[in-house]
């Protein structure tokens, strides 16, 4: 049975499909870590998912502000603060492991999990409400 971090519901949903695509695949990039990391096979694939993440989350993160920009959304700033913050503490994680000074360990584990979804329940639900009350949409197509 594989080990799962976090179990993708409804209560995650922002409301737009493509962003609740992007950050459904996030959810399965730390689940297949996770997995791996309980299955002690971390260490043979962590690069390879790390760099995954990394390159997608800056597309994700693109995507949303794409969105903030086009409809002048009120937190811009710090939403796009929390972003880099996140982009730096895993650019680090990856660096450190790249030079072996760490390993992945539950407290990793945790933060990627605790961030992305905390993330999602605060950050962009502002976002999503404030865009729904403007009547904005996030055009179906992009996915």
């Amino acid at each position: 049975m594989t080990k799962t971090l976090i179990i993708w519901t409804d209560k995650y949903s922002v409301g737009y499909d493509e962003i609740d695509s992007q950050h459904k695949k996030l959810a399965r990039m730390i689940n297949d870590l996770y997995a791996s990391f309980t299955q002690g096979k971390a260490d043979e694939i962590i690069e390879n998912i790390l760099t995954e993440m990394i390159k997608y989350t800056d597309y994700h993160f693109k995507t949303e502000e794409k969105y903030f920009e086009k409809y002048n959304y009120s937190e811009t700033k710090l939403h796009k603060e929390q972003h880099q913050e996140f982009v730096t503490k895993v650019t680090v994680f990856y660096d450190d492991f790249k030079n072996g000074s760490i390993t992945i360990t539950y407290d990793t584990m945790n933060f990627l999990r605790d961030w992305l979804l905390k993330h999602i329940q605060g950050s962009d639900k502002k976002y999503s409400i404030e865009f729904k009350n403007k009547n904005y949409a996030i055009p179906k197509n992009n996915l």
